[in-house]
């Protein structure tokens, strides 16, 4: 008897019994795929009862030296990637269309490149003239890397195995055409074996593949997820078109720490390294103003200072606006809700706005006690002293909540020179010299010895 066809969602993995236009677990749409069946014919037989060779098997004590780095000479890409670029890992960049993912690459592979490491450029995007010009217009024309254009996958593995670059940059996985996949470009299933083409490539000859990833209107890598999981790193290239500042962030590292950021400034000669991103961040500060709260946060391993504003306006509409950049929007629903329902402070017919300066994306709850100073300055007209900074989880009950790596936020203040740190009373770590640290054990507390208010 026949076996039923079976589905799965290429983008969380479930099984359905039937293709359908939308998944009823992830709510994805068009990522329904009919899996194929295992040949029941003698192949299939033979496999079953021939013999494999025992796998070779060690204990956890078992120590391994680690993997070799080549270094770009880029600090902020070898902070990102752990330390350097290792052998034979497949990389996943992705980021929003026009936001610098080229530039940043070309850049690495003319830095690993003079470092001497063979490096190829295939593009699917662009003419070899548009990346000459780009590479004239970065000061890079004479790198020693290696260009091609092409989008036929055989063609492209085939030049890799002649070539054997240790460094081999595909621009981008979306363009890639498999001839053994019967689908258009671009599609899920072709995204997915040549993923699986190239990954395996590095796997087999030791070189270090990186694949652009185009991303969608959600900002998640557009294609089916399982490429996120074949993949050793995943690295995001985020940041406003309207701001002159990048960041790379790591969401995946097998070799590395995972949320680790590298910031960079879109210049006219490409990306420039910003070593000191607090000090850049906070370099615009003037006069202190209502609205505005300097948060001492953590991205990855580095601390990082940030100044988060906020504005609070009568609203003419019925249902008050809500808007945030750079934070989560639940986040400051559930901060205006503590604020009202544990202090008293509402912010009923109020439109909210919020923003994090600089185009940076903090996502840690730390940022809480931060966000609710900017919102009662902003409400109360009151500015908060220059010399302070803020962190803290705030919970339901409005009780303050310590966060992790405290001793590092107060050292990065103090060596930008601010005085004054606010954290919640169970912080441990005191602070260093020349630093006054202000523990406070909930939020009405804070509220009312900052604001006179609570």
């Amino acid at each position: 008897m026949a076996r039923a066809p079976a589905f799965s969602c290429t983008a969380c993995g479930a099984s359905h019994q039937k293709w359908a236009g939308r998944c009823e677990a992830c709510g994805a749409w068009n990522t329904i795929a009919e899996d194929a069946p295992l040949s029941a014919g003698p192949a299939a037989k033979s496999l079953g009862a021939a013999r494999g060779r025992t796998l070779p098997l060690s204990d956890l004590a078992t120590t391994e030296p680690e993997p070799p780095r080549a270094a770009s000479g880029l600090a902020e890409l070898d902070r990102v990637l752990g330390g350097g670029l290792v052998p034979a890992s497949a990389i996943l960049v992705g980021g929003d269309p026009g936001i610098g993912k080229s530039t940043l690459l070309l850049q690495a592979a003319a830095s690993f490149a003079r470092n001497g490491l063979k490096c190829l450029y295939i593009s699917g995007e662009e003419a070899g003239a548009q990346i000459r010009m780009r590479a004239r217009r970065l000061g890079l024309a004479e790198a020693p890397v290696k260009l091609a254009t092409d989008t036929n996958l055989r063609d492209i593995l085939t030049t890799l195995d002649a070539e054997r670059p240790g460094l081999a940059i595909i621009d981008s996985i979306q363009t890639l055409w498999a001839d053994m996949v019967d689908s258009a470009p671009g599609s899920v299933a072709q995204v997915r074996a040549a993923a699986h083409e190239l990954t395996a490539f590095a796997k087999r000859r030791g070189s270090a593949v990186i694949l652009v990833g185009h991303v969608t209107k959600e900002g998640q890598i557009a294609g089916p997820r399982v490429v996120e999981h074949m993949v050793d790193t995943v690295l995001y290239f985020e940041g406003e078109r309207g701001h002159q500042f990048r960041i790379l962030r790591a969401v995946k590292n097998r070799f590395g720490p995972a949320d680790e950021i590298g910031v960079f400034e879109m210049t006219g000669s490409g990306l420039a390294e910003v070593q000191n991103p607090s000090a850049l961040f906070l370099s615009g500060r003037g006069t202190p103003a209502p609205g505005a709260a300097v948060f001492a946060g953590i991205e990855g391993t580095r601390p990082v200072l940030t100044e988060i504003q906020a504005l609070v306006a009568p609203s003419p509409l019925g249902t008050p606006r809500r808007t945030v950049v750079g934070l989560d929007a639940g986040r400051l629903a559930t901060t205006l809700a503590v604020l009202e329902a544990r202090c008293g402070i509402p912010f009923t017919g109020l439109d909210v706005f919020l923003n994090v300066a600089g185009g940076l994306r903090v996502t840690e709850p730390a940022a809480d006690l931060a966000v609710a100073a900017a919102l009662i300055s902003a409400r109360e007209d009151v500015a908060l002293p220059a010399d302070c900074v803020v962190f803290g989880e705030i919970s339901l009950s409005g009780a303050l909540r310590p966060v992790g790596q405290t001793e590092n936020r107060l050292k990065e203040a103090r060596k930008l020179g601010f005085s004054t740190a606010i954290a919640p009373a169970d912080s441990k770590p005191g602070a260093p010299t020349g630093l006054r640290l202000r523990h406070m054990p909930d939020l009405a507390a804070f509220v009312g010895e900052m604001f006179g208010a609570g």
